[in-house]
């Protein structure tokens, strides 16, 4: 385009041309980075190093609803099953507020520092409107999430019932593989629902608190029937005369109820996640859980019931 003002007449005026528009968003931020397909062998062989991040996409592949990603997943389980089961797993469950995120931290440190790996799946409520969730456990385990010897992985329970997601199951058999030998499942913790959880691990341990008003609302029979060990939090402070009396009461209420398949007669146990006493205590009870069970051939029974129900 020529400008008039370029004319011999305004010799003392130049108008240079202007510069075509450019775009407003950077081309390169248009082009797609190309995302490598993983194979099933190589999802197998990540998970039996323990390679985190491929566990981590395991995962991911494993609860995804495309028909193509269900296949591969399938494939992956047959493939990572003859290398699990060399864990203990450890249900954890309590009404909102009860410090199960804290004292999970706090146990997973515990066992780290005894030379264990500990994987943490993190089972979060999905908004019954907008199916969503917040997935921020991991800033509640802040400590924990920093250690390499632990893996947490939160995950939405999309509807599910009982306390656990679709495919927690499936996501403890990746875990085990990729060499984690404490497994904690953290479920949603709405009160007297967590039943599916129970028959997924070798240990359910229920956290109470003391103090809240009601003691009855505690001592009730759906949860605590499930329960194999109960633990009452926050017994710090001027609230261990409270915890002290709460765990008699579970203690007494645990008499009216009967026998458990396994045997074994739940403890009950008072601790300070915020202190970080008693901790010790609870993973003795566990230990002799497991001792217990496996003498008696009820330990392995369950799994072997555990790895039918895998789909």
């Amino acid at each position: 385009m020529d400008y008039p003002e370029n004319e011999a007449q305004f010799a003392n005026l130049k108008v240079n041309k202007g510069v075509a528009d450019v775009p407003s968003v950077n081309p390169y931020f248009m082009k797609k980075r190309p995302v490598k397909s993983l194979t099933t062998t190589d999802y197998v062989d990540g998970i039996l190093r323990g390679d985190i991040a491929m566990l981590s996409r395991a995962v991911t592949l494993i609860e995804s609803s495309k028909e193509a990603h269900k296949q591969q997943a399938r494939q992956i389980i047959e493939q990572c099953l003859p290398h699990a089961g060399q864990s203990v797993r450890v249900g954890i469950t309590g009404v909102p507020g009860c410090g199960k995120s804290t004292s999970i931290n706090v146990f997973g440190m515990h066992l780290i520092q005894q030379g264990h790996k500990v994987a943490v799946l993190a089972i979060d409520p999905s908004s019954v409107r907008t199916k969503g969730s917040i997935l921020g456990d991991k800033t509640r385990m802040e400590t924990l999430a920093r250690d390499p010897h632990a893996f947490i992985r939160p995950s939405p329970s999309a509807g599910s019932l009982g306390g656990v997601a679709h495919k927690t199951q499936e996501t403890i058999i990746l875990c085990e593989a990729a060499g984690f030998d404490v497994i904690m499942i953290e479920t949603v913790g709405v009160g007297q629902s967590e039943t599916t959880v129970h028959s997924m691990v070798d240990f359910f341990l229920l956290i109470q608190l003391a103090g809240t008003g009601d003691e009855l609302q505690g001592i009730k029979r759906g949860i605590m029937e499930m329960a194999d060990g109960i633990v009452i939090n926050k017994a710090d402070g001027d609230n261990i005369a409270r915890a002290n009396l709460a765990a008699g009461y579970f203690r007494s209420a645990l008499h009216f109820f009967p026998p458990s398949e396994s045997d074994w007669i739940p403890g009950v146990l008072t601790y300070s996640a915020l202190e970080q006493t008693g901790i010790a205590a609870i993973w003795e009870m566990i230990d002799e859980y497991v001792t217990f069970t496996k003498s008696t051939g009820y330990f392995d029974r369950k799994r072997q019931e555990q790895s039918a129900g895998i789909k």
